[in-house]
């Protein structure tokens, strides 16, 4: 198999597990990592025995480099992966794709430009009991969709500092909802606060989404709850599948119940292994910045309903 020689740009908590899984992916060769904490980079640079860079450009002007992954906090994603496309680099920008509508629309722009790929990391469309749901909506076992509901709670993060809780956990199943819905997005409804001393944004918040064909999607999100869950919950006209993203698992009710077998695999290996595949063949990722846009839309759509108190129309 074809080797892809590859870069991590940021090495915190996902940009180390991003270097992990190169490490060991037979179609990628990591070649180097960069941060701007000299003892992190240095550490993870041992660890996978790879170069390490201080400064993100000495990263990016490493002729060997091909693809990047970009896991640097949200608000510095533009700049950084704007750099990595001028240098000609295909890039994987973990979720969300950018802070704004604005910055996210002149990165699809510019990867176009200069033709390479910009993929959007939303792991959890890996998730194999994700893609065993989307199996079973599109085989019509359980009719046609009627509602999806998901809660995604947990206890706060210290380590998340510029974003609040719907731009970090909301945007992952606002993403699984377009991809099992496949349909036009109408109008979002949200109210979120916040109630954490040490959060300065939002901490809980409740979405509702309002798709084409009459298709309803709610979901529930928070910093508040002391254990977590992960769970999706899609109702069809003749039966419902639930799906717990941590244990990979489904539970089928209805006319075809049925005993869901799943081979429990990392998400993010199949991510990143598949944007690998997706740039040495020349095809599209599986999660564009198109993709990655659309679900931004709709976390800023919340962010916007919850402010003014009215729905927002997209």
């Amino acid at each position: 198999m074809n080797t892809i020689n590859v870069g991590v740009i940021g090495v915190g908590a996902m940009g180390y597990n991003h270097a992990r899984v190169y490490s060991k992916l037979e179609n990628a060769n990591l070649v180097a990592v960069a941060d701007v904490v000299e003892e992190t980079v240095k550490k993870v640079a041992k660890k996978y025995n790879t170069k390490a860079y201080c400064e993100i450009e000495d990263l990016l002007k490493d002729p060997e480099i091909e693809v990047v992954s970009v896991c640097v906090p949200t608000t510095f994603h533009h700049d950084v992966v704007m750099q990595a496309i001028e240098y000609g680099k295909h890039v994987l920008v973990e979720k969300p794709i950018a802070f704004t509508e604005e910055e996210a629309v002149e990165m699809i722009n510019a990867a176009k430009e200069k033709g390479v790929k910009l993929a959007t990391g939303h792991v959890e469309r890996f998730n194999p009991a994700v893609q065993k749901a989307k199996e079973l909506i599109d085989n019509e076992v359980i009719g046609d969709l009627v509602a999806i509901s998901a809660k995604r709670v947990g206890p706060f993060p210290p380590r998340i500092k510029d974003v609040g809780v719907a731009i970090d956990l909301a945007i992952h199943d606002l993403d699984v909802m377009n991809f099992l819905i496949e349909g036009k997005v109408e109008q979002v409804y949200a109210s979120m606060s916040s109630i954490l001393d040490k959060c300065e944004f939002e901490d809980h918040a409740e979405i509702m989404v309002n798709f084409e064909e009459n298709i309803t999607g709610i979901l529930e999100v928070n910093w508040l709850t002391p254990y977590k869950r992960r769970q999706i919950e899609i109702t069809g006209t003749a039966g419902i599948i639930s799906v717990d993203y941590i244990t990979q698992s489904i539970e089928l009710y209805g006319k075809f119940a049925q005993d869901i077998n799943i081979t429990p695999e990392e998400p993010l290996i199949k991510e990143l292994s598949s944007f690998l595949e997706k740039v040495k063949n020349d095809e599209e990722p599986e999660i564009t910045g198109e993709d990655g846009l659309k679900a931004l839309k709709m976390v800023l759509a919340a962010n916007e309903s919850s402010k003014k108190h009215i729905p927002v129309s997209l």
